[in-house]
């Protein structure tokens, strides 16, 4: 019952229009602030390497997370200088247009949990409980906004193609 009315009631889709925007204005100002102050985010890096959260027996918990910092992350640094910013404003303006809600949901909540990982708390728990309900409704989080129009109109031009193969 709960899931219907989340993902098909228009009161719902008024109320999670309403958090997608509070949660997109808050992922694109972070990232904006990035972009246009300069980002580098070696010295969170280091600290996440450093400083890994710890199991009550005295052993890092993500470990293979440490791991992924150690070996890939820092080394690509500027990759991930670039990727993290752009990305937090991209999944800022998702948000807060409708346009992609699901995807931009999405990839916010995998940034969420990688901030998480990596022992940083702050306002991740608020942001990935908000940005699970807004994923888990769908298309109805995107209903007062652009989703209203984009996607059916991305449904149409992919079942077209679709069918197109299908039938050659």
């Amino acid at each position: 019952m709960f899931a219907t009315v989340l993902r098909e009631n228009k009161i719902a889709a008024g109320i999670l229009a309403v958090i997608r925007i509070w949660l997109g204005y808050n992922w694109m100002t972070a990232g904006w602030g990035k972009l246009t102050g300069g980002f580098d985010a070696s010295g969170f890096l280091q600290n996440a390497i450093a400083n890994p959260v710890m199991g009550p027996d005295g052993a890092p918990v993500y470990s293979w997370y440490v791991n992924f910092l150690e070996s890939f992350a820092l080394p690509n640094i500027e990759l991930f200088n670039v990727i993290v910013p752009l990305g937090e404003f991209l999944v800022g303006l998702g948000l807060l247009l409708g346009c992609l809600t699901t995807a931009a949901m999405f990839f916010g909540l995998v940034m969420n949990f990688s901030f998480f990982l990596a022992g940083t708390v702050s306002h991740n728990p608020t942001d990935i409980f908000l940005g699970g309900i807004i994923l888990f409704a769908g298309y109805n989080a995107g209903r007062y906004g652009l989703d209203r129009w984009v996607v059916p109109f991305l449904n149409k031009t992919f079942k077209k193609k679709t069918n197109a193969t299908i039938n050659n």
